[in-house]
């Protein structure tokens, strides 16, 4: 797998995880105001999206909505 850098930081209301792909792998950016269980949560919806290589792909409704589906 690539690397994962992920750092904590103040994001708009209403989003909780923003992931880039960068380099040497991805960039995760988790809202620092969650609860851990909430940061967690945002991680494993981040996750899945590199897991699913969403970043091939150019849809992004069917991409969230697919993820939504699975839980992610």
């Amino acid at each position: 797998m690539d690397n994962i850098f992920t750092y904590f930081v103040k994001l708009p209301e209403g989003i909780d995880e923003v992931v880039l792909p960068c380099l040497d792998g991805y960039t995760v950016y988790i809202k620092e105001s969650l609860s851990d269980d909430q940061r967690m949560k945002a991680y494993n919806h981040a996750l899945h999206h590199i897991n699913n290589h969403d970043f091939e792909k150019h849809d992004v409704q069917v991409i969230e909505t697919e993820a939504h589906k699975k839980g992610g």
